[in-house]
């Protein structure tokens, strides 16, 4: 039998019930009308905070990532840099060349700005480092030479056959030959650069030291806004990424120079115009006006003048005449006569004061 606490009992697990299926059902609540709560999967989470791994190849981060490196990092346009590292390319294409006896295509990826810290946890191992320092700005850079890069200079200097991809041997430490091959081409490279920049300001870029952890690679600060410059060389079926790294910091004695504008690759100069206008401005035509002397006077007297007042000047027929082009006098000569006309012959220059 079973008595009223029972009857009860019932009732409240029987209210229980109805309220958990009202609230969905789903473990995960409801709203006040019965409606299910949607509920976002991971793909939909890494896509908006930024981190989806389909778009980390493309460069360019979205959503809440988007938004914290737009205020860490304020990147702004280096319209002479963009130069700059034009020129660097069309000169590495002729170094390296020779460096390699080899045809080599060298190619600018893009030119971004990134954090310091975040870039070195971003080189993928294994590479190597090398920390050059700006002698006149007195501050350093970075140059990252990749693995496929590593090997296939070795394979090339080395007389590697076309054709065959490079041996890599991972987990191993880099040998002293491509060590030391590699800081060839490093030299080669910074060379390049310091040429780049000579029409700019010059500079020299003198090599410090070649690193394999990016740890002892640290030029500055990990906060640091720096501009990096992937490059992409290749030679035949061969090649890899070299990467040129150079803080602000680095670049804030040229910082005024790089914000100007440009006008072709002359860094603001255009020869053929100023060879025209040059050849040009000989051919213009200029008024010159013989002045053969002059008097000063006041303004209420040359107001009361009137047909046949007589002016006495202190010239006499011997007197040198003054050559003017506008205001500026030019010349001293003679006046005289040639044919039916009046001449001035020439006997000095004025000298400008």
């Amino acid at each position: 039998m079973s008595g009223p606490n029972d009857q009860d009992d019932d009732q409240l697990s029987a209210e229980w019930a109805a309220m958990a299926d009202g609230d969905g059902g789903d473990g995960f609540g409801g709203s006040a009308d019965g409606a299910t709560a949607r509920v976002l999967n991971q793909d939909e989470i890494d896509s908006l905070l930024g981190f989806d791994d389909g778009s980390s190849g493309g460069g360019d981060t979205s959503g809440i990532a988007a938004i914290v490196n737009s205020a860490l990092v304020s990147y702004e346009r280096l319209p002479m840099l963009e130069v700059v590292f034009d020129r660097l390319v069309r000169m590495m294409s002729t170094s390296l060349r020779n460096f390699t006896s080899d045809n080599v295509e060298v190619s600018l990826d893009n030119i971004t700005s990134i954090r310091f810290g975040d870039y070195l946890n971003s080189i993928p191992l294994p590479a190597m480092l090398s920390v050059f320092k700006a002698e006149e700005w007195d501050n350093y850079g970075l140059l990252v030479v990749d693995s496929s890069l590593i090997y296939s200079i070795v394979d090339v200097l080395l007389g590697g056959r076309r054709g065959t991809a490079a041996m890599r041997i991972e987990g191993r430490p880099y040998t002293t030959i491509e060590r030391t091959l590699v800081e060839r081409m490093v030299h080669v490279v910074l060379g390049d650069l310091s040429a780049a920049f000579d029409p700019l300001s010059p500079v020299t870029f003198r090599f410090d030291r070649l690193e394999t952890n990016p740890r002892f690679a640290a030029i500055a600060r990990p906060a640091n806004a720096a501009v990096l410059a992937r490059l992409r060389i290749d030679m035949d079926d061969r090649g890899g990424r070299l990467e040129l790294l150079l803080p602000y910091a680095t670049l804030e004695p040229v910082r005024e120079i790089l914000l100007q504008m440009f006008m072709g690759e002359k860094f603001g100069r255009d020869s053929i115009w100023e060879n025209h206008l040059a050849n040009e401005l000989w051919f213009t035509d200029v008024s010159i006006e013989a002045v053969l002397d002059e008097t000063a006077g006041v303004l209420r007297d040359v107001l009361e003048w009137e047909i046949g007042t007589q002016l006495i000047f202190i010239s006499t027929p011997e007197s040198l005449v003054t050559l003017r082009c506008g205001v500026v006098p030019m010349f001293r000569g003679k006046m005289g006569r040639k044919n039916d006309n009046i001449a001035v012959k020439i006997d000095s220059r004025m000298q400008k004061e």
